[in-house]
């Protein structure tokens, strides 16, 4: 491609809600157009990207047996209430009616797509496992898209779906291939990048990992250990349960059971402080409204150790809500409850309580004894039964699961996850299949999703400078790129046509700055879109000479005409 013929528009002003180096270097590089909140024209640099990295996801994919198929964007409301997410999942799920006043939601997902499709062609285990997959623009009205293609509300997606005679089939064959396969894909697109447990969400199911870029600009806080490959991102983040502080010899924490008086001692570092304890032995309540379908509002409080933080989205799967959201003193108050000193014994009837696991059995804890102005120390957990549930944030340095030693935080953006779904949808969907005996049984279920455009700010927020985008070989929206320092001389432009078209010929795909543009210009739209070489055809011709410029490092290397083809094959190759 010619540049003069280009339809390629570089800018010096970056976006004025633009933040990240991908959002200020993918709208100034030309590669995409802002045209609304979360809403982007991808441009023929930016398609370009685009269609690299949809080829390397598909051929990966392609390889593993996965099937490519094209579902329809628009979904019947049908489904998604059979499924039971039509309410649950918020309003990020855009819903309309048609004229003939039929309900349908633009797909930000395709889960009961994919299953009502399949439950009416595959009736035996005969037929299974298979493994279908789409890669297909998404909709999902973020209420505060931002970050540019980081967080938009239309999105190239990739959306997979297995379907298994039974659990193990499913791990072996669906999820635990997916995950090798979603590892290559990243491998090959040049990104550092950690595979972590995490939170299964909107979506469901029992098991899930993320694939996150590693990035300081990520949203996602990934809990990371130093001494093995444990890796989590924060919502579901374990760690080995905390001890009980060590004192000096004869000042072990003893306690005797018994309210005591603390008049105007509401918060956990007023209540340390009053009893000169660690944290450790103090119990907090943190109160919370739970919200369910059809507007349903319930109040929870959730106990935990005043040294840790509740983790809301795990708070939120304890109690199967879809949101929580904070409580007024005067709401507590109302519900016969005490701010400040809330605890366990005395409940109001109606009131759900629900402990961190880590207090099961606890003893020689301070809590609320939901009377004014006391508290109850030498408290022991009893048995709760099933009220005890996993909490708490991971904090840094706390022990790692695996192998105990030190967890860290660190960023990334996550590019790809996949689930292991069960019965989730198939079950509710009726979606069957004969098995062995005959017996009817639900699909066992994987699924596995990549965000396709969002791996172009990915790539480029690992790789950028503070002078634009630094592509990738793989992704890069051409190999190499040729400068002609000063168009006005024939010789230098007779010598740069020369090289396109031998360079054409052999297969490397190359953009020709012939604009009648200052050397300087020219120099900066190349640091600015990124192209991993360029070759700069200048006034050491007449030595027989040009120069390679290493995008990465800028580093110039001097050939010699004769040889500057071979040398280009070589770094592109």
């Amino acid at each position: 491609m010619r540049f003069s013929e280009a339809f390629i528009y570089t800018s010096k002003e970056a976006p004025s809600d633009a933040t990240l180096p991908s959002h200020i270097y993918l709208v100034r590089g030309g590669f995409i157009q802002g045209i609304g909140a979360g809403l982007y024209n991808f441009l023929p640099l930016g398609k370009k990207v685009l269609d690299k990295i949809r080829a390397i996801v598909k051929d990966e994919l392609d390889k593993a047996s996965a099937q490519e198929v094209d579902l329809a964007f628009v979904t019947p409301s049908e489904l998604w209430k059979e499924s039971g997410r039509f309410e649950k999942y918020g309003k990020e799920l855009l819903r309309f009616k048609d004229r003939k006043d039929a309900e349908f939601v633009l797909g930000p997902t395709h889960e009961e797509m994919m299953v009502n499709m399949v439950r009416q062609y595959v009736k035996s285990y005969k037929q299974l496992p298979i493994n279908l997959y789409q890669i297909k623009y998404k909709f999902r009205d973020e209420i505060r898209p931002r970050f540019g293609l980081m967080r938009g509300r239309e999105f190239l997606m990739k959306d997979g779906y297995s379907f298994h005679k039974d659990e193990a089939d499913m791990i072996e064959n669906g999820f635990n291939k997916m995950e090798k396969t979603y590892s290559n894909i990243f491998t090959r697109l040049g990104l550092d990048f950690r595979v972590v447990e995490a939170d299964s969400g909107a979506i469901g199911g029992n098991g899930s990992k993320e694939f996150m870029a590693l990035a300081d600009s990520g949203e996602d806080t990934i809990v990371v250990c130093k001494g093995c490959d444990y890796g989590a991102n924060i919502e579901a983040a374990k760690r080995v349960p905390k001890t009980e502080p060590i004192y000096p010899e004869g000042e072990e924490v003893e306690m005797n059971y018994g309210k005591f008086h603390t008049p105007n001692v509401k918060t956990i570092d007023e209540l340390s402080s009053f009893f000169h304890i660690d944290k450790y032995y103090t119990v907090k309540a943190v109160a919370k409204k739970a919200l369910y379908d059809n507007n349903i509002e319930k109040v929870v409080l959730f106990f935990i150790r005043g040294c840790d933080e509740l983790e809301e989205t795990k708070a939120t799967n304890a109690v199967n809500a879809n949101e929580l959201i904070d409580v007024s003193e005067d709401e507590l108050i109302d519900l016969g409850l005490i701010p400040g000193f809330i605890g366990l014994e005395g409940l109001p009837k109606d009131i759900l309580a629900v402990v961190d696991s880590e207090l099961k059995g606890a003893d020689k804890l301070i809590i609320g004894s939901n009377e004014k102005d006391y508290h109850t120390i030498g408290f022991q957990l009893p048995d709760y039964g099933d009220f005890y549930r996993d909490l708490i944030k991971v904090q840094e340095g706390d022990k790692c699961p695996n192998c105990q030693n030190e967890l860290y935080y660190t960023k990334g953006i996550e590019i790809g996850h996949i689930f292991q779904l069960g019965t989730r949808y198939s079950e509710p969907l009726k979606a069957e299949f004969l098995d062995e005996n005959g017996k009817s049984r639900p699909f066992v279920m994987g699924t596995y999703g990549i965000g396709v455009s969002r791996l172009l700010a990915a790539i480029i927020e690992q790789h950028h400078d503070d002078k634009g985008c630094i592509w990738t070989k793989a992704t890069a929206p051409f190999d190499l790129e040729i400068i002609v320092s000063n168009i006005k001389k024939e010789d230098e432009l007779k010598i740069a046509d020369e090289l396109y078209n031998n360079l054409k010929s052999k297969g490397i795909d190359t953009l020709l700055d012939d604009r009648k543009e200052r050397f300087g210009f020219k120099m900066k739209d190349f640091e600015l879109i990124g192209i991993p070489y360029a070759v700069i055809v200048g006034k050491k011709i007449t030595d027989g000479m040009v120069e390679i410029v290493d995008r990465k490092t800028l580093e110039k290397e001097e050939v010699t005409l004769d040889s500057a083809v071979d040398r280009v094959l070589e770094l592109i190759k």
